[in-house]
């Protein structure tokens, strides 16, 4: 293996023949995104764009716990503003800004890139791995977009994919953070190979071996006939939440009117225990998130990628500045309290126009203008 950096930088890079290899490397934060490691992945695959001596990227995280668990939200809540706060918008339109360019290039990337998503893969996680050609989950695998707990909302692409999945489950995953597992990302069209969790270096030494082609095309094709063979047999795969609660999911969201679409959900009163978390987790969550969830599946239904992010762009930083974002990780950890003070307290009292202000792009000139 050709190593292009050596020791214990936050991406490493390395080379096996013709497959490049990218791995995040803060397995003690489970590989979060930070602003340095966003700029080295970008960068590099820029450069492994222009080289002809690379004819696939691979992505994986150092660890068996997290391919990657979200953003550096720690980072994010000392930029943002508390209720009633004056904001500043500079930190937060930076960071999501390359996030969402580092998104961005992933998916319309020409050069096959195969990511490895076993363990935990949330938030940033799967923005990575959403516009990947190859994504490859495990029987490890652990997805969610949890956004709902901390007053954000799923971005990095959300209104794409969530937009995308069968049925209503987009709009279910959005509301109520609920988490899926690898069986359920092949069922919602958020993966594409399911491998034994125990076969990345295998997975990997087969694609390093592979007689790449000079046409992006047919290393596309040679890719997904190497990886199909190694795939786990389905009797031995996880059964998915999705899939077998496909109806129900769609019973519980067949409503014209948000408000009428949270109180049928948060009043569930089965005992399945995977719904009942899913109710119990968007009746604690941020008023003000379901509401953009909400609106951001309706306004993207019909925009390009690239107006996606940009739309987001807003939002994310809109909800940096609200004080919901600053409460919620708060709550979650920084006092680990878990008794967010949400204001208001609950989704009746957000009103029409603090939703669309969210959407509003608070500069002159859109940062994301020339994607």
């Amino acid at each position: 293996m050709d190593q292009l950096n050596m020791g214990d930088g936050p991406v490493l890079f390395s080379r096996r023949g013709a497959l490049a290899i990218a791995t995040l490397n803060l397995p003690k934060a489970l590989n979060a995104l930070n602003l340095d490691m966003i700029e080295l992945l970008s960068s590099q695959l820029d450069q492994w764009a222009d080289d002809d001596g690379v004819a696939a990227v691979w992505i994986d995280g150092s660890g068996d716990k997290a391919f990657c668990a979200g953003g550096d939200v720690v980072a994010l809540y000392r930029e943002s503003a508390a209720y009633g706060e004056t904001p500043d918008y500079a930190y937060t339109t930076d960071f999501f800004s390359r996030e969402y360019r580092l998104d961005h290039k992933i998916h319309t990337y020409k050069k096959p890139i195969v990511v490895w998503g076993g363990g935990i893969v949330m938030g940033g996680g799967i923005g990575i791995m959403a516009g990947a050609s190859h994504r490859i989950v495990t029987e490890t695998t652990r997805m969610a977009m949890p956004e709902v707990t901390i007053g954000l909302f799923p971005d990095v692409g959300g209104s794409w994919f969530l937009n995308r999945m069968p049925g209503r489950c987009g709009l279910f995953l959005g509301l109520t953070g609920a988490q899926f597992n690898g069986s359920d990302a092949l069922f919602a069209g958020m993966a594409d190979r399911m491998l034994p969790d125990g076969q990345r270096e295998a997975a990997q030494a087969a694609l390093a071996g592979l007689d790449f082609a000079a046409n992006h095309e047919t290393n596309h094709r040679l890719i997904s006939d190497c990886l199909k063979p190694l795939e786990l047999p389905l009797a031995e795969r996880p059964v998915s939440a999705l899939r077998e609660h496909f109806d129900q999911i769609q019973q519980l969201t067949d409503f014209a009117s948000l408000p009428e679409v949270c109180r049928s959900i948060t009043a569930y009163q089965g005992d399945d225990k995977w719904l009942q978390k899913a109710a119990a987790t968007l009746a604690g969550g941020s008023p003000l998130t379901p509401w953009i969830v909400w609106e951001q599946l309706r306004h993207g239904r019909h925009l390009s990628l690239a107006d996606v992010f940009r739309m987001e762009l807003a939002l994310a930083v809109n909800l940096c500045a609200s004080g919901h974002f600053k409460e919620g990780v708060r709550a979650l950890l920084i006092d680990k309290d878990r008794q967010p003070q949400w204001q208001p307290a609950a989704l009746e009292g957000i009103t029409a126009e603090q939703v669309e202000r969210c959407f509003e792009a608070p500069w002159g000139e859109h940062p994301l203008s020339d994607l």
